[in-house]
């Protein structure tokens, strides 16, 4: 059958990308699913930074390739030996494909899946291979997903079923944003009642953070961006969440239990190493270029424990943790109606990506008929 999909024929570094046009709209071939496969009707695909890496090639990947990761939709059609998906489910997708039987998976550790990872550096399914060709060449998919398609197909393993009335503009934030920025606050910081935290960058990671922290029950939080709308936007979702620009939280004496950094920035993910304090944590969820790197003193990593760690997919487990924020979410605690920019069609994504780059959104996202 056909589904239209935007296809990542090129890497771009040049902006705007409605000009340049890294993204092709056109109607390719996809496959019935295979065995474990799944084949979605994609409701809703946000765009995401990460994206804009691959885009512009910091984030190496093969092409051509439909990209787009984070997203929901209801089953399609399900291939051989699908026992826990049946025509008609509603599923959020998840980046990394977890097997469940490596080390890390066993640790309870599925956003390390080994062959998870290997898969996707391939740009294959995780059961080998890829279901979008174009004139008989294949086409590549990107983590495992493929979202910006009317269609896809992905392993089981990328999947989590949902029961819930959530609209699918919004379920789909919760395949990345959410469970990126909630998770990296609740299992890779580990926010305990009454710490302090800081949260450095304001896309939709960030934000997530901040309700996040929230919800999690910290005393007191603290938003730096450079971007005066961001952090207007950070105010208008709690009045006691305090605001500054670097440059303003420089010059105040302020000491945190914990700071997130979660926009790639090097200078950000310094500032946020200065203001923990002795024996403070600093998580980073931020994806910069790969040469990117940060100069600390590492007498004061021994002098004054504090600790540095990366946490990917918010170190989430996502078949557990997905259904958890969905129930915070249907309860009032995390607000996350509030992160949702504006919705575009598909044919409108490379000016999308220009207003996520702009700063001025924190989530778009394709909503297909």
């Amino acid at each position: 059958m056909k589904t239209k999909a935007a296809i990542l024929n090129k890497t771009v570094e040049n902006q705007p990308f409605k000009e340049s046009e890294p993204l092709l709209i056109k109607e390719v071939d996809i496959s019935k699913p295979g065995k474990r496969e799944v084949m979605i009707k994609v409701m809703a695909a946000g765009l995401c930074q990460s994206d804009v890496s691959v885009i512009k090639g910091y984030i190496d990947r093969p092409r051509p390739m439909i990209i787009g990761h984070e997203a929901a939709g209801i089953v399609y059609e399900v291939g051989e030996d699908v026992r826990d998906f049946k025509p008609g489910d509603k599923v959020v997708t998840t980046f990394v494909p977890s097997c469940g039987k490596c080390l890390p998976c066993s640790e309870g550790r599925p956003a390390l899946c080994e062959l998870g990872v290997e898969s996707n550096k391939k740009g294959e399914l995780f059961e080998g291979g890829t279901r979008f060709s174009d004139d008989n060449h294949h086409i590549y998919t990107h983590v495992g997903v493929s979202a910006f398609s009317q269609y896809t197909v992905v392993s089981e393993n990328s999947l989590v079923k949902v029961d819930t009335e959530v609209p699918f503009e919004y379920l789909a934030l919760f395949g990345c944003s959410i469970v990126t920025g909630v998770g990296a606050i609740v299992n890779a910081a580990k926010i305990n009642l009454g710490e302090t935290i800081c949260i450095l960058g304001l896309g939709g990671v960030g934000f997530s953070a901040l309700i996040g922290a929230k919800a999690a029950g910290a005393a007191r939080i603290i938003a730096i961006d450079v971007n005066q709308k961001k952090l207007q936007m950070a105010k208008e979702l709690s009045e006691d969440i305090e605001v500054y620009t670097p440059d303003q939280v420089k010059e105040k004496i302020i000491e945190v239990d914990v700071a997130v950094e979660t926009a790639g920035v090097m200078d950000a993910l310094k500032l946020g190493y200065s203001l923990v304090k002795r024996g403070g944590r600093v998580v980073t969820t931020g994806l910069p270029g790969p040469d990117k790197k940060i100069d600390i003193p590492i007498m004061s990593v021994t002098f004054e424990e504090k600790e540095i760690k990366g946490s990917y997919l918010g170190s989430c487990i996502p078949k557990r943790d997905i259904p958890r924020f969905l129930e915070l979410y249907s309860k009032g605690k995390l607000p996350i109606d509030k992160l949702l920019s504006k919705t575009i069609l598909l044919e409108d994504i490379n000016s999308g990506f220009d207003d996520l780059v702009s700063g001025d959104n924190i989530r778009i996202v394709v909503k297909f008929d």
